[in-house]
């Protein structure tokens, strides 16, 4: 059985225009899939531990093969666990809004939890890294208030959301990577026809996927 996990980077809940339009791809993808098990992680209402000095401590000796303390045993154990969910999924769905060109600090943060050496990645000396998740695949639906392709950059912004989003998930293994893009969310003279586009072009997408 597939499973997708459903990452939502908002905090806006149903109002967020991002978790709206990945909405709309995953009924899509369930219509066509009946069988498949959707795991969600609304991140703002996740409890994520602080990457403290025990847990840098802990991902400093997994990389040099070092035994752990018994400190960093316990933070290790439960950065492996946090990860462990991440690493069970078959599919990403991720719904991210653009915060200052990049991404919300909340998926930041657990980005910095689970991408760990010997969980999502290793590192060889001579051809540097290399990533450990194999057969997955990620759709990202992005969205942005004033930042769009066809505006001038960086006057309307700055595109560090993407290309750090897809830098992270090509180095932790995942190299098929699909998006659905709603923006300007705000800088659009009908925001609820390019919505209802966004989320056509979500459904088309998601109908794509099915047929693979």
């Amino acid at each position: 059985m597939t499973k997708l996990l459903f990452i939502q980077a908002s905090p806006r809940g149903e109002q967020s225009k991002s978790i709206q339009v990945a909405q709309a791809y995953l009924d899509a993808l369930k219509a066509a899939n009946p069988t498949l098990e959707v795991d969600v992680l609304p991140l703002w209402e996740t409890e994520l531990p602080a990457f403290d000095g025990d847990k840098a401590a802990a991902k400093i000796n997994a990389i040099t093969g070092q035994d752990h303390s018994a400190p960093q045993k316990v933070a290790w154990d439960h950065v492996t666990e946090i990860a462990s969910r991440f690493i069970r999924a078959d599919r990403y769905l991720f719904a991210v809004p653009m915060w200052n060109s990049t991404i919300p600090y909340r998926l930041k943060h657990y980005i910095d939890i689970i991408h760990q050496p010997g969980l999502l990645w290793g590192l060889k000396p001579d051809t540097g890294y290399f990533g450990l998740l194999e057969n997955k695949h990620a759709t990202l639906v992005l969205t942005a208030g004033a930042y769009a392709k066809n505006l001038p950059s960086p006057a309307f912004g700055i595109d560090h959301q993407s290309t750090y989003l897809k830098a992270w998930l090509n180095q932790a293994g995942v190299t098929v990577i699909d998006e659905v893009r709603f923006q300007p969310t705000l800088l659009t003279p009908d925001p609820q026809g390019a919505l209802a586009q966004a989320k056509q072009a979500a459904i088309d997408l998601a109908k794509t996927h099915a047929r693979v």
